[in-house]
């Protein structure tokens, strides 16, 4: 597509925007274009300032089954002067490779997409229950984002998105830019409160095993996507994460064990590196439930 911006919305869980295009018949037409959230986009070299109102723009796409006219899907966007933008969440980078160095798990980190899509549930061994609920799932209907419901540990820890982690004497606090989850770890000796309060992010504990953060929490509240995407998580489920800094110091080892025997048969355990990337910021954009279920309307 070819065309000139009309309007650019910047937010999460998607980003929009409309070009107005002319068609193979000489009429003229806007264009909707939907693009991946702005917390993912972010980290790929896009920003709230990166179109402007009137600019004239090629557009790399999917089209929508339904056919010409309705939303595309945006891969990517090259500008007048060539600049390429990446739309979705397996675009190509824009941004150039950092080569900071941490001195510990502190600071800014991005997981990037590999790291995602190692967080695979194709190997699990689900209980029937669980299996049950994976082949009933409709991601239209029922995805927990489209209710502005984030995933949560140990899935939300391998998004692409900015995570910054703040060490402090008796907590480790864990920001991830995705739904604004904000993750505390308890360093202080408590343990999990006995028939304590089922939250979101569960009760999260932890020390020091030399430079390495452990972490366990439990004490999830139940999730219908809490495990994975149409897999969801029960009142069992308990998650033990370690944190290292890796020795080239540009990258941070994440490893997680879970369990849950009410969805899963046998605990699952993964490593994912995160990137040190003390140059990006957080977009700190709440999820706009009206963006998130627009995509309900081109059902």
């Amino acid at each position: 597509l070819t065309g000139t911006v009309t309007d650019y919305s910047w937010r999460n869980p998607h980003v929009y925007m409309a070009l107005e295009v002319e068609r193979p018949d000489g009429t003229v037409a806007t264009q909707e274009v939907e693009a991946g959230a702005s917390s993912v986009l972010l980290p790929l070299g896009v920003t709230a300032d990166s179109l402007e109102i009137g600019e004239r723009v090629a557009i790399r796409g999917n089209p929508s089954r339904a056919g010409a006219g309705h939303i595309v899907l945006g891969r990517e966007l090259t500008k007048a002067d060539g600049t390429v933008l990446p739309l979705n969440i397996a675009s190509r980078s824009a941004r150039a490779p950092s080569t900071a160095e941490a001195t510990s798990i502190a600071g800014t980190w991005f997981s990037p997409l590999t790291s995602f899509r190692a967080f695979s549930a194709r190997e699990w061994q689900l209980t029937a229950k669980a299996q049950a609920a994976r082949e009933r799932y409709d991601g239209t209907t029922q995805s927990a984002h489209a209710q502005c419901i984030p995933v949560t540990a140990p899935m939300v820890m391998v998004y692409p998105v900015v995570i910054t982690v703040e060490v402090n004497p008796d907590t480790v606090v864990f920001n991830v830019d995705w739904m604004t989850t904000r993750r505390v770890v308890y360093l202080d000796g408590r343990a999990h409160p006995e028939n304590g309060e089922r939250t979101l992010n569960g009760h999260s504990i932890g020390h020091w095993e030399g430079d390495t953060l452990v972490v366990d929490t439990t004490l999830f509240a139940a999730h219908r996507e809490g495990l994975a995407f149409g897999i969801p998580s029960g009142a069992g489920k308990h998650v033990v994460e370690r944190f290292s800094l890796n020795a080239d110091r540009r990258h941070l080892d994440y490893a997680a064990t879970f369990e849950d025997p009410e969805n899963l048969a046998a605990p699952v355990s993964f490593t994912a590196p995160w990137e040190y990337r003390p140059e990006l910021a957080p977009t700190g954009l709440a999820c706009d439930l009206d963006v998130a279920q627009r995509f309900l309307s081109y059902e």
